[in-house]
């Protein structure tokens, strides 16, 4: 670590590093630059306050080891962490800027928003990187490339980036400008060009998570929702409560992977099941409508499925997924062949899931005009 701490300060004038802040031996990031810099480490009281304060809380006594985490090199700024009970760190030396975060995700994106970056744009020229980040769903990597292409390849002064994440696509569009109005219209002028291109495939155009897109949506339109679930386990719920003020819209659910608990918990027909099949688009509709029935929602989810690895044939192979939405206007339902493991399958059906609820409000309770069209 000493090593390549060394060869950064040879090579750049900013270095962020994340982890090794913690309270165990292997824990070394600030004793290692403290040493580096040839700067002695001292306890910072108030940051030691701070961490048994926390394990107060907790309900906790603070073990000795946690000490460490309040030994702060000399001459560093400490960056306050109420995520977490590790401080960050910033230390200039000789021209060079250090930023020592925590390494968990939760902490490390919060600290460099609000501790780190305004320091860098105080430091940095006029010029300033702008990013806007697109969300599609629906749709592969490549599908999307070729919609887009046409559009993003006139804007030589604008990065485009198309990532694959699990269910959805990303766009990303940076732009290096010392102009904010310019860059606004640009990024704006791409946006609406994608929307074109992509149309109701666009979920989300401020990088928000699909569960959020819905959630804001029942908010809006004071709806609320209930699943009944058996292949994704609760996943559907877990994502649809994963939002502050969920209790608003999500009144519940069930998980019912048996037969018994479809009948016993979603009012499912035994019949239905029998004759029909439990994976079936009959019963992910009895689902979704028997949910909505039980618990007096707004809208109903059912969704059953093979998530594998076993279970599979050759008329339902592994992968095959039925979702259902039940609303008072009708139900729509759809039937899915989802490639992957039994991870990646459960994600699928829950990111479809939302995507009906989405698709939904989007057009009022009605269809896409592009499935219209095709019945049509």
């Amino acid at each position: 670590m000493s090593a390549a701490f060394k060869e950064a300060m040879e090579r750049v004038e900013l270095i962020i590093a994340s982890g090794g802040l913690g309270p165990t031996e292997d824990d070394l990031t600030r004793e290692t630059v403290a040493d580096l810099l040839g700067r002695k480490l001292h306890l910072n009281n108030e940051i030691l306050r701070y961490i048994e304060g926390r394990f107060r809380q907790l309900g906790r006594e603070m073990p000795a080891v946690n000490v460490r985490q309040a030994m702060v090199p000399e001459g560093a700024e400490v960056l306050e962490n109420p995520r977490g009970s590790a401080p960050g760190l910033w230390i200039e030396d000789a021209g060079h800027f250090i930023a020592l975060l925590p390494g968990p995700p939760r902490e490390l994106k919060p600290m460099y928003q609000e501790r780190v970056l305004p320091r860098l744009l105080r430091r940095s020229s006029k010029v300033r990187m702008f990013h806007r980040e697109l969300r599609v769903a629906g749709l592969g990597e490549s599908g999307v490339e070729q919609r887009i292409r046409p559009i993003y390849t006139r804007y030589t002064d604008v990065n485009t980036t198309i990532l694959a994440a699990p269910g959805e696509i990303q766009i990303h569009l940076r732009m290096w400008t010392d102009d904010a109005a310019h860059a606004q219209k640009t990024l704006d002028e791409i946006a609406q060009g994608f929307e074109i291109a992509l149309a109701d495939r666009i979920f989300s155009q401020d990088g928000s998570s699909m569960e959020e897109v819905v959630a804001s949506l029942l908010t809006r339109n004071n709806s609320t929702i209930s699943a009944a679930e058996s292949c994704t386990g609760g996943l559907l719920a877990q994502r649809l409560t994963s939002i502050a003020g969920s209790s608003s819209y999500f009144l519940g659910g069930v998980v019912s992977y048996s037969n018994e608990l479809k009948t016993a918990w979603a009012d499912v027909p035994a019949e239905l099941i029998q004759t029909k099949g439990a994976v079936s688009s009959e019963v992910a509709i009895a689902l979704a409508e028997g949910i909505r029935r039980q618990v007096g929602s707004t809208l109903g989810v059912g969704i059953t499925g093979i998530a594998g690895p076993g279970g599979g044939s050759e008329e339902k192979p592994v992968g095959t997924v039925h979702i259902a939405l039940s609303h008072a206007g009708g139900v729509k339902e759809r039937g899915v062949v989802f490639p992957g493991d039994r991870e990646a399958i459960r994600w699928h059906a829950s990111q479809l899931a939302l995507d009906l609820v989405r698709i939904h409000f989007l057009y009022n309770g009605g269809e896409p005009p592009s499935r219209i069209a095709k019945r049509a």
